[in-house]
């Protein structure tokens, strides 16, 4: 990873919460959208919280313990988005583009985490 990949990153991450941000504030208005809502904008947002976090992590196991933070807040996040989706609550395009991105996230953080491992 070069020395700008890791700002490339905390951005995308960044610009991900934001994007989950407006997704919660478009959701209709119900009981329904509103639980389910606040789970993905828990666990959406917190991605780019962990991944700050392990950009200053005190050695490599507590860098990948918060990598692991930031993969299993991508996972939940997934799963709130599957739900949304399935449930006809949002705007299918917008939930399939986070989704899209979701994947790719951890994609990044599991090629991240291993090579923090093997070295």
């Amino acid at each position: 990873m070069n020395d700008r990949q890791p700002e490339k990153l905390a951005a995308r991450t960044k610009r991900f919460a934001l994007a989950v941000i407006r997704l919660y504030g478009s959701l209709p208005r119900s009981i329904v959208s509103y639980i389910a809502g606040r789970q993905l904008l828990k666990s959406g947002t917190s991605v780019g919280a962990h991944y700050r976090e392990a950009r200053r992590a005190k050695s490599a196991a507590d860098f990948i313990s918060k990598m692991e933070g930031g993969l299993q807040e991508l996972d939940e996040t997934g799963y709130w988005l599957e739900l949304l989706a399935e449930s006809g609550l949002g705007e299918r395009a917008v939930i399939d583009k986070l989704s899209a991105e979701v994947n790719e996230l951890i994609s990044i953080f599991v090629t991240i985490a291993r090579r923090t491992r093997t070295n």
